[in-house]
């Protein structure tokens, strides 16, 4: 977490719930966030919305529309995959930081947090994804766990990228390890290959068949 920290930003200091709603107008006209905080004797209120603003009578102050702010924020403490979901839940390039003690700190830009994504060893590592489905009451990430390195595999990482009422989708990334036989013990598991592999010997056999079925039926 300690790494995250360092991209905590304070080029811009938070809006003063006192200024007008030109000002702010003025600010937003001059950068690209869709949200900034705002704060009251250095406490928190919210994050005013640049597409709000707009509609805002520009004589009247922030304090005017404090209802309308967005009361989104991380933690010093917040690990960086629950940044990534505030960022996301809250469809904004800017997430405020409290500290422990609820004081405004600064805040983080989704450019800067996708670097750090960008950084870790599930992206930057060489390897291999997998892509697997499975019903969402037979699958296991322990078992998934068990299956790559049962076959002297290492997981740099994995998610559940999507969900269903039926099934999950997991996406893995995997260094060493033999990978065909990885995807072979999968399906040996009733998982469902999603993604497309070069040493996928059973879909290379399949595809052979079937050129030698197309072959011999335009004989």
């Amino acid at each position: 977490m300690t790494e995250l920290l360092q991209f905590i930003n304070n080029d811009y200091k938070a809006l003063d719930s006192q200024e007008t709603i030109a000002e702010v107008q003025d600010f937003f006209s001059d950068i690209s966030f869709s949200h900034f905080p705002v704060v009251e004797d250095g406490v928190y209120l919210g994050c005013i919305a640049a597409e709000d603003s707009e509609t805002f009578d520009s004589d009247k102050k922030i304090i005017d529309y404090r209802f309308t702010l967005e009361g989104f924020f991380v933690r010093t403490t917040t690990i960086w995959l629950d940044v990534l979901e505030v960022f996301a839940k809250n469809h904004t390039n800017l997430v405020p930081v409290l500290d422990p003690n609820n004081s405004y700190i600064g805040y983080y830009e989704m450019e800067d947090v996708m670097r750090f994504f960008h950084e870790t060893p599930f992206l930057k590592e060489p390897g291999g994804i997998i892509v697997v489905q499975k019903p969402i009451l037979e699958y296991s990430m322990s078992q998934i766990t068990q299956i790559v390195e049962s076959n002297n595999g290492k997981l740099l990482g994995l998610f559940v990228s999507e969900a269903a009422v039926d099934s999950v989708v997991v996406t893995l990334k995997i260094s060493l390890g033999a990978m065909n036989e990885i995807i072979q013990t999968f399906r040996r598991y009733n998982y469902e290959i999603l993604s497309d592999h070069q040493e996928d010997n059973y879909i290379n056999n399949l595809k052979e068949r079937s050129d030698y079925l197309d072959k011999y039926l335009n004989i």
